[in-house]
């Protein structure tokens, strides 16, 4: 592996809270204190820049293998690194499906390989998402990529035996499920989320239920299992207060919300532009209300992106025909900054909680999500919180131009992100990956 070099970052705000200096030594974390000097270091003037652990991505599409056109695992990793993300979790809905130890392997090669972020490989539940029998979780488990989070997102694990042999599976050697909540049966053909604004358009709606009724039953399922249970992308009002019930009863169930459902509304359905078709749909101001307040109350525990990159054909098309999903690996940070952060609702310690530290636990990703303390690798990245910047999807690292923020001002901007010691971003652009041993 290339031996990383040392760097002291001067008058960074450790989590916004207090000014330190970080000094960066052989891919670790050496000393972080006032008026650090190293004579060997490159100096990085960190002065009004908020340092933060490295962000973690629990949810994330890179379409390798297979799907190439889409998006890879290097331009993935590149679009990440620039997001301030450190380790990115890449979903198994790739052709063929991420369901034996041998794709796996392949996509957790291509991660080191590439070098710009920790890619961890998600196992599916079932085989080729079909989900009609278990997939190889055992042999995934015990590969070398050593997965640990199974998922069949894109789909759902509808039928309540297989989800409960899933559940069992993976609490033997301490996996989480993340499940897709979508109830099929009640959202067959549907277009966007059922209320007002499909009523409207004439579109056929998916129901917040179709999502609340899958999560009903899992969390039930996952305590009577003892297993732990994620939720991806939950959307709704409803799906707060049965999480919230679940935590309270003291079920081991984590939930995600993703930067999108955080600011967009079903009311930009009205323009008919499929950038801004997704699953599950964009839903209502009151469920985006309802999603930033239960992250402040610490019932949704994390932000997965769910960053789902598509050919341009993909999207330039009728809303009927096109595929769900946006892009957003590159822009999180500043939706979270924009929505959580300058509203008041949550500090920037809190967003090392919900965009580093644990995802990096629920994912089992050792040596991601650490505190900045000597000893500890260096995983962090320097934001910039007064900037702002307008997005251009053309400019992005990412190959899918299906951004919904096109246009848009947002606040913040990554300057650094150091992975593995190694500045893979610096001064908001991209340098040089990491190297590893055998690659």
């Amino acid at each position: 592996m290339t031996k990383p070099s040392t760097y002291l970052i001067k008058g960074a705000s450790l989590l916004g809270e207090r000014e330190a200096d970080i000094l960066i030594r052989d891919g670790l974390i050496a000393e972080v204190g006032a008026d650090v000097s190293s004579p060997e270091a490159d100096i990085i003037d960190a002065k009004g820049l908020i340092a933060l652990p490295g962000l973690v991505d629990l949810h994330t599409h890179l379409r390798e293998p297979g799907l190439e056109d889409a998006e890879t695992v290097e331009t993935g990793s590149r679009a990440a690194a620039l997001g301030g993300y450190t380790a990115v979790f890449a979903m198994a809905n790739s052709n063929p499906v991420a369901d034996t130890a041998g794709v796996v392997e392949q996509v957790y090669e291509l991660g080191r390989k590439s070098g710009w972020t920790e890619v961890q490989p998600i196992g599916a539940v079932t085989a080729g998402l079909a989900g009609e029998r278990l997939s190889e979780i055992g042999a995934m488990a015990e590969s070398r990529a050593k997965v640990r989070v199974f998922s069949d997102d894109g789909m759902c694990v509808w039928d309540p035996a297989l989800m409960r042999r899933a559940l069992e599976y993976v609490k033997t050697f301490n996996g989480v499920v993340a499940q897709h909540a979508q109830e099929p049966r009640l959202t067959e053909g549907a277009q966007m989320n059922e209320g007002k604004v499909s009523a409207e358009l004439g579109l056929a709606g998916w129901p917040a239920v179709a999502e609340e009724s899958i999560i009903a039953r899992d969390v039930l399922l996952a305590e009577h299992v003892g297993s732990r249970l994620h939720i991806c992308h939950l959307s709704t009002k409803g799906s707060v207060e049965i999480v919230r019930w679940a935590k309270e009863r003291g079920i081991d169930v984590t939930a995600e919300a993703t930067p999108h459902h955080l600011l967009l509304t079903d009311e930009l359905v009205r323009t008919y532009d499929p950038v801004y078709k997704v699953n599950p749909p964009l839903r209502t101001e009151e469920d985006v209300m309802a999603l930033r307040q239960a992250i402040a109350d610490g019932i949704i525990d994390i932000i997965g992106t769910d960053h789902a990159p598509h050919p341009t054909e993909s999207k330039d098309c009728e809303w009927a025909c096109a595929a769900n999903g946006m892009t957003g690996l590159e822009q999180a940070l500043s939706i979270v900054q924009k929505t959580l952060v300058d509203t008041g609702l949550i500090s920037w310690a809190d967003v090392a909680r919900i965009m580093s530290a644990k995802p990096a636990e629920i994912g089992l990703a050792t040596g991601q999500g650490r505190p900045l303390e000597a000893g500890e690798p260096a995983n962090l990245v320097l934001v910039d919180p007064a900037a702002t910047r307008t997005i251009d999807p053309q400019a992005q690292a990412t190959k899918g131009k299906n951004n919904p923020y096109r246009g848009l001002e947002v606040p913040g901007a990554v300057m650094a992100t150091f992975y593995g010691g190694h500045p893979v971003v610096k001064d908001g652009k991209l340098t040089t990956p990491v190297t590893h041993a055998g690659n």
